[in-house]
């Protein structure tokens, strides 16, 4: 009897689930500056914070990069990396890591699987996602605009923005919707989740569609030979 090869032998969940977080925090950990200067760009046009604090004008990313760079010096491109991080690992590894498993639960085992059962497993891991992975989010945005609240830096640390918002607004703090409006554009639950689970949907039922389609291509070209 002929073993699998190494190449062969599907991934088990746990391979998925480490390996779907550890990829996303190294794309994360690259990309983080250009996701810190959006989240500046995004709060630039809130009046009440404007008027607040004496902030510097952003223009176009790389520009905003370079004023956050001059007046705040290097490290603040990655304000709110830690969280950032925490983020990814927890977000990707259950979105992506266990879309197979959620499937195979769907289909029970079947290698027949239609459309309908993709969704629901899009659906799922994207909603377990978002209600994992929210405080995170809503941590790490509030570090990124953090230089732009008044009264300066409100959060000593990572561990001690849990604990203040947890302290301040009660654990249901981390994952409801803020009353500020630069916070509620990218950390309240609702739009999180309205806009990652209907990517996470789209994205794998796409992703599954061309894959069947180039494996049936691939099959016609080679079948002649």
């Amino acid at each position: 009897m002929v073993g699998f090869k190494p190449t062969d032998i599907p991934p088990t969940a746990t391979v998925k689930f480490v390996g779907a977080g550890t990829a996303a925090c190294i794309a994360d950990l690259i990309t983080f500056p250009l996701d810190t200067a959006k989240v500046r760009l995004q709060i630039q046009g809130e009046k009440k914070q404007a008027v607040a604090t004496r902030a510097a004008q952003y223009k176009g990313v790389f520009g905003t990069m370079a004023t956050m760079v001059r007046n705040e010096g290097p490290k603040s491109l990655y304000n709110g990396l830690v969280a950032g991080l925490q983020r990814q690992m927890s977000f990707a590894s259950v979105r992506i890591g266990l879309y197979d498993s959620v499937k195979q639960l769907y289909t029970k085992g079947s290698e027949h699987v239609g459309i309908g059962s993709r969704l629901l497993a899009g659906c799922t891991t994207g909603a377990m996602a978002v209600a994992v992975a929210q405080p995170t989010d809503v941590v790490k945005v509030r570090f990124q605009a953090q230089a732009r609240m008044e009264g300066g830096r409100r959060y000593q640390g990572t561990l001690d923005a849990y604990k203040t918002i947890a302290r301040e607004e009660g654990i249901r703090g981390l994952w409801k919707e803020s009353n500020n409006i630069f916070l509620s554009l990218t950390s309240s639950f609702t739009p999180s989740f309205l806009r990652l689970g209907s990517w996470n949907v789209v994205m794998f039922v796409t992703y599954e569609q061309l894959k069947r389609a180039m494996m049936a291509a691939r099959g016609s070209w080679e079948a002649p030979f």
